[in-house]
């Protein structure tokens, strides 16, 4: 690899440069580059592009769209990054890149994801059709419009090596446990036996999950922190004493699934509400499903198809009824 096969030019796509200057939107078309990014890259002769596309303004030259996008045709690697509230004012954007990446395989499309409580604002500011979010909602969202619509659900289990004798653990014990001041089985009616405290590594969606909802994040104390679902549940298998967490979907007999406060770790608890270690997968709505758009009620007419559900359930999510 050459030194010109490194370089990247990183550009916004062309839009109304008049908000970085301060000039508003009453003069939106007035500050438009007079070349594209492609363009630029190639009397640069640099190979790589990075587009970010911020707040979902629609593409410029209508007319000539597809031409436009397909410029970057000529481009040894383009990353196409739709950031901020791109879902509802991109127009045809979304279209249009993917249109890009399925006929040319040098193009990629990333998205990024702000928090809960953003998605759910831009929902009730009308600069997004969906909102996603890991929590319920919360009165004064339900209040200001926000429709909740749960899509799915995610369960964890606790899990404890087979000979363990230890059936049921409450909240507070698995707190307890979990942020080091409970040492030893025998604290919480088990054998004389220490605890082998086994979680995830940092930065896995399971282990944020699980902290998050016993709110111990940044408190808990690992005896070992491992990369994948399948190395907790051969680590618990195989270590007296251990003491772990996993997506409900991989429990199996090799590990002794503990009940949380008298509740097993079942589909049919955590679909019930009983279980606590779950959590609602939420894609908020201004208004009910029926008042959205046809594309919006369509996509939610997929997730509760068959093939939606089933997609669903590939993730290790629980489907909803």
């Amino acid at each position: 690899m050459t030194v010109r096969d490194r370089l990247w030019l990183f550009a916004s796509r062309a839009h109304d440069d008049d908000i970085w200057l301060g000039k508003g939107r009453a003069n939106r078309f007035s500050c438009w580059s007079r070349i594209t990014p492609a363009e630029g890259a190639a009397m640069l002769d640099i190979p790589n592009v990075v587009m970010i596309v911020s707040d979902g303004i629609p593409v410029p030259y209508s007319a000539d769209a597809y031409g436009y996008m397909e410029s970057f045709c000529r481009m040894k690697n383009v990353v196409w990054s739709i950031t901020g509230s791109s879902g509802f004012r991109a127009g045809n954007e979304e279209n249009f890149i993917c249109h890009l990446a399925e006929k040319y395989p040098n193009v990629t499309v990333t998205a990024e994801f702000t928090g809960s409580s953003a998605g759910i604002e831009s929902v009730l500011a009308g600069s997004v059709d969906i909102g996603n979010s890991s929590r319920n909602l919360k009165d004064d969202e339900k209040s200001a419009g926000a429709a909740e619509n749960i899509v799915a659900i995610d369960g964890i289990a606790v899990v404890a090596d087979p000979a363990n004798k230890v059936e049921d653990l409450t909240k507070d014990q698995l707190v307890s446990i979990y942020t080091g001041e409970t040492k030893n089985w025998s604290e919480v009616g088990g054998d004389d036996q220490a605890i082998v405290v086994v979680g995830r590594e940092a930065g896995s969606g399971t282990r944020g999950a699980f902290e998050e909802l016993l709110d111990i994040a940044d408190a808990c104390v690992y005896a070992n922190e491992l990369d994948s679902t399948g190395a907790v549940m051969a680590k618990v298998a195989s270590t007296p004493g251990a003491i772990g967490y996993v997506s409900l979907d991989v429990v199996d007999d090799s590990v002794k699934a503990l009940k949380l406060d008298g509740v097993d770790a079942t589909e049919e608890n955590i679909k019930a509400g009983n279980y606590a270690l779950s959590r609602p997968f939420v894609m908020a709505t201004k208004g009910e499903i029926s008042e959205q758009k046809t594309e919006v009620q369509a996509l939610f007419d997929y997730l509760s198809s068959d093939e939606g559900k089933a997609l669903i359930k590939s993730v290790g999510l629980i489907t909803v009824d």
